[in-house]
């Protein structure tokens, strides 16, 4: 019995080393500085056009500042599209008050965020632009963020992504700050660590801008939760990986309510964990198969767990580990999984001391330990089936 624990123990340390190695040197690679390239560009691209397409679902009350936010950015040849989706509110009313163009999707058979995106790129078909961005409706996006990203897009002549973050309200309990430091580190720290090791990135579902020649034939039609992420991993398998763009910021706040965090939270956590045991094989057997480096790359950063589980993960397999040793297993077991809490815990600590400090008070670290145990629930009720299966509104009513 001990052998065959020991065998399963080996097994799964080792493969964490995989992911926690990876995190650790985009972290690292993170604490160095980027700066942003010229911004010049011809007279040829300044002609170019952006069609910006909103989907919004149920997204009346908080629409209008984003729609704003995009309508100051637009130049004479762009055009703002809102794809009011499967709405049972005024969304599409209230959009086309404040100026844009509504158009309207009800298909209560399929219900998904892509299938807007989707609805939205076969509308732009009909008078191609030179550029699609994508912009979530309770986004908020940086001054100037569109010409900038189209600069960048026509000269990568690849998609690009501007970073995106989620903040917590003001007063927000501890929880809150420290789900947008997790937050932080996964789209802004490690990004910024690929870019500057020159790797492509995961799309984030908003901000992000595209060649029309890239998205017009993409596969976006469906009802998944990280609609996004499986879109980036198929323009990394077509040589057209992302790049990041963290010069520009778009940010949306968390919601302030529990059970708008509990539900968002699930959504995420499911989804990446979906793509995980679902896709990471395929993926990593075609990026190898093809040579395809860039697919590669976002194959293993895809491996990588949310924060909370992957530190579940280091911390049980440290503590069965250090157990098994006292029962006569092998040395090494325990200087493999020490070595991957310790990249881990340096990695937060690099994490939380060029980005983090802001907003998690030193103190607050020792929260940690509690928020990883009440992540346990989390993960249990995904085991067990209770899971989120469609694209939903989030919650953003007051705290309970």
């Amino acid at each position: 019995m001990l052998t065959f624990a020991s065998v399963f123990l080996v097994a799964l340390v080792g493969l964490l080393s995989v992911p926690i190695t990876l995190f650790f040197i985009e972290v690292l690679a993170s604490l160095y500085s980027v700066t942003e390239p010229s911004s010049d560009i011809s007279g040829l691209d300044k002609l170019k056009r952006a069609t910006v397409i909103v989907p919004a679902h149920n997204e009346s009350v908080g629409i209008i500042p984003t729609i704003e936010d995009i309508k100051s950015q637009l130049g004479p040849r762009d055009r703002l599209i809102v794809v009011a989706d499967n709405c049972s509110d005024d969304t599409g009313a209230i959009a086309a008050a404040a100026g844009a163009q509504v158009i309207t999707r009800n298909d209560q058979t399929k219900i998904g965020k892509g299938y807007a995106l989707g609805f939205g790129i076969n509308h732009a078909s009909l008078d191609p632009p030179d550029f699609v961005v994508f912009i979530d409706a309770d986004c908020r996006i940086q001054a100037d963020m569109i010409r900038r990203l189209k600069n960048a897009c026509g000269k990568l002549r690849r998609p690009v992504q501007a970073c995106f973050l989620m903040k917590s309200p003001e007063n927000s309990p501890i929880d809150h700050s420290l789900a947008e430091f997790a937050w932080i580190i996964k789209n802004w720290a490690r990004p910024l660590g690929m870019r500057y090791l020159n790797w492509p990135v995961q799309l984030m579902g908003t901000g992000m801008i595209f060649p029309w020649d890239v998205i017009r034939s993409a596969p976006l039609a469906s009802g998944d939760l990280v609609e996004d992420m499986k879109l980036g991993l198929h323009l990394a398998a077509i040589g057209k990986a992302a790049h990041f763009f963290p010069f520009v910021i778009g940010s949306s706040d968390f919601p302030t309510s529990n059970k708008g965090v509990e539900s968002q939270r699930q959504r995420w956590v499911q989804g990446h964990l979906g793509m995980i045991f679902r896709g990471v094989p395929r993926l990593l057997f075609q990026a190898v198969a093809r040579r395809n480096l860039e697919l590669l790359v976002l194959t293993l950063d895809l491996a990588i767990p949310p924060l909370s589980l992957l530190g579940l993960l280091v911390i049980g397999t440290f503590l069965l580990a250090s157990v098994l040793c006292c029962f006569g297993a092998s040395p090494a077991l325990i200087l493999v999984a020490a070595a991957n809490l310790a990249a881990f815990a340096l990695a937060i600590l690099f994490a939380w001391l060029k980005f983090g400090r802001t907003i998690l008070p030193a103190r607050a670290l020792w929260s940690i330990g509690s928020l990883l145990l009440k992540r346990i629930w989390l993960y249990s009720q995904i085991l067990m089936g209770r899971t989120a299966t469609t694209w939903v509104r989030t919650d953003r009513s007051k705290s309970d």
